[in-house]
């Protein structure tokens, strides 16, 4: 049995912890949050301890490894901490906002061996890794094209926009890691952005975008259009294109059943797509803690790693320039 330390008792947070507590290899021992009333809402619900301390939580002898989903500007210190106390880690994306906390973190970290697993979800979404199974087998010939589609179903509060980074940094992030999971061995070499606020007031007022596109370009040549919003009233949309020589593969959007209604006034109406990230990829949000699992209980080597997480910040960084530069930037890893 795996003991487990949760860090940050938000809405993510009590997901992770229902997830760890369903899981038959892994035990939730501790639960922090600087909020104490949401970790002690967590630790209830779940039967473990709150911690007074993330010190406690990622120290005790108890622990073999830490979920971190607190706030990201936490994130560097605690993968700090809990590397040097010799524990596997898994932390939600990003690992920070600042790349220069990243390879700062990154250089304390580098020579400790433990796994560290960054939380790009949707690598473990099986629609998704199916079209990226395709393109890697040829099922569709040489790989020409990418489209992703990403969209929230409605804008967040003014908040979490002013903590979340940017909508590059914050959404499309995502997106970036998911570009770079269908391409496999064929790094990203350029890219152009665009990004307006068209219709938040809380966007505009802390000068943030709602709506975006990006054209990116891998060194074999490959095309990459994504495109990103804050609302769509039709649900979460989530789709990926892969378009090769010999044809085209889709991960479309979930809906909860397959039925479809036929009618005098209607054809083909199905349920609505899921509305939001936790229902949509709620299968890949276990399977990537599966994997983790198998990680610490294999040793091996996570297949989302801390290089994983810093490559996506590096793009999103390289899409600010291009959005504020008006120019297609080179991207340097």
């Amino acid at each position: 049995m795996i003991n487990f330390s949760l860090l940050g008792a938000g809405r993510i947070g009590k997901m992770h912890a229902k997830i760890i507590s369903a899981h038959p290899k892994a035990n939730l021992k501790y639960v922090y949050d600087v909020n104490s009333k949401f970790s002690g809402l967590v630790a209830k619900s779940s039967k473990c301890k709150q911690a007074s301390s993330p010190e406690q939580a990622i120290m005790s002898k108890e622990i073999d490894a830490v979920l971190i989903a607190s706030a990201t500007p936490t994130h560097t210190k605690f993968i700090t901490m809990a590397a040097k106390a010799g524990k596997a880690i898994f932390c939600e994306k990003p690992i920070d906002l600042d790349i220069r906390k990243v390879n700062e973190c990154f250089k304390k970290i580098k020579n400790i061996k433990v796994p560290i697993q960054i939380g790009f979800n949707r690598r473990f979404d099986n629609s998704h890794a199916r079209a990226q199974q395709a393109r890697m087998k040829k099922e569709i010939g040489e790989l020409e094209m990418v489209v992703i589609t990403s969209r929230d179903p409605e804008p967040p509060g003014i908040n979490y926009l002013k903590a979340a980074g940017g909508f590059f940094r914050d959404t499309t992030i995502h997106d970036f890691d998911l570009t770079r999971f269908i391409l496999g061995n064929d790094p990203v070499e350029k890219i152009s952005a665009f990004g307006e606020a068209l219709f938040d007031k809380n966007a505009k007022k802390q000068k943030d975008h709602d709506t975006a596109m990006f054209i990116l370009k891998s060194k074999k040549g490959v095309l990459i259009h994504i495109n990103n919003s804050r609302r769509a009233v039709y649900g979460y949309d989530q789709r990926v294109e892969v378009f090769g020589s010999k044809g085209m593969i889709i991960s479309n959007n979930q809906t909860p059943s397959s039925v479809e209604k036929f009618s005098d006034k209607a054809t083909n109406v199905k349920d609505p797509i899921h509305f939001f990230f936790i229902e949509r990829y709620e299968q890949a949000y276990r399977d990537q803690f599966n994997e983790f699992i198998k990680c610490v209980v294999n040793k091996t080597k996570p297949k989302v790693n801390f290089e994983d997480g810093r490559n996506a910040l590096i793009i999103a960084n390289a899409a600010y320039e291009s959005y504020k530069s008006g120019r297609v930037i080179n991207i340097k890893f």
